[in-house]
């Protein structure tokens, strides 16, 4: 059973983006049509696959994080308007039989993703 997951890693501080709101999205003819909203736990994971199952399916989806709500909270002196408030990651499910994990691992000046396991 094919599922999604993600994780929030806040590298300026050393640990994990907890209290992070994230917006899931599926694309539609050039449309986002929401899915989902979440928050990452303690360990910076949602606390159950973003989807899983037949909810999966193969197509473009879209993750927002609110990274700048996130570092605002966090204490984090940022630019009016902050250098990154929403990371967006456009990522594609073709096989949902698999298990698709994009983490984000990010600072208030950088992020980067991958395909996790």
């Amino acid at each position: 059973m094919g599922r999604l997951t993600t994780h929030v890693l806040d590298t300026a501080h050393g640990k994990p983006g907890r209290d992070v709101q994230i917006h899931l999205y599926k694309i539609v003819d050039n449309s986002r049509i929401e899915l989902s909203t979440k928050f990452t736990n303690t360990d910076g994971r949602c606390d159950a696959p973003l989807l899983e199952g037949d909810a999966l399916q193969s197509g473009v989806y879209e993750l927002d994080f609110s990274v700048g709500d996130y570092f605002r909270a966090m204490g984090v002196a940022q630019t009016q308007p902050p250098f990154l408030d929403v990371v967006t990651l456009r990522f594609g499910v073709a096989d949902v039989a698999q298990h698709y994990h994009v983490p984000l691992v990010v600072t208030p000046w950088s992020y980067s993703t991958y395909r996790g396991s």
